[in-house]
């Protein structure tokens, strides 16, 4: 009896590994089907909520190959009136200061918002004094139009991030 008791959990424990691991394929695809969905670009570049929103959504269906759960999201207010330029040169001194600490790898930073060019022009800023190689295997995630990719593509890759695009539509 002593020996057949220890038998029996073995083959309950092997037969139980066993049916998880013929479940595994499955959840992948599960998890794509719960992928998120991405909000349309918000008609009225004013609605700041609704721009964090949209990004926000952006974000979430490109996590894929991200390590961690929190990325880095920074939203660039679009506007030529003092509080837009004051909150762009906030938005500026705070993803420089965190460009020149660093990144752990496996994160992502995000980018977006109204105004594409404005965008592209904080992420250049940013990535000036970036040391090269200080962000391998971090991803920075640029939302904004094609016509300014080249650019922010430029600003990064001394920095040895991944840049990934996503053309807001």
């Amino acid at each position: 009896m002593r020996i057949i008791l220890p038998v029996l959990a073995c083959a309950a424990a092997f037969a139980l590994a066993a049916c998880s691991q013929s479940e595994a394929p499955e959840q992948p695809q599960a998890a794509a089907e719960q992928a998120p969905a991405v909000q349309p670009v918000p008609a009225d570049k004013t609605d700041k909520t609704a721009w964090k929103q949209y990004l926000a959504s952006v974000v979430m269906a490109n996590m894929d190959g991200v390590k961690t759960t929190r990325p880095y999201m920074y939203f660039v207010p679009g506007g030529d009136d003092e509080a837009a330029q004051t909150d762009r040169a906030n938005q500026l001194d705070n993803v420089s200061t965190v460009v020149a600490r660093g990144v752990l790898p496996g994160n992502m930073m995000a980018f977006g918002g109204p105004d594409s060019k404005m965008t592209a022009d904080l992420i250049v800023g940013a990535f000036a004094d970036a040391q090269p190689g200080s962000l391998k295997d971090v991803r920075v995630l640029y939302i904004g139009d094609q016509a300014d990719v080249e650019t922010v593509k430029t600003a990064v890759a001394p920095s040895g991030a991944d840049l990934k695009f996503v053309e807001m539509k």
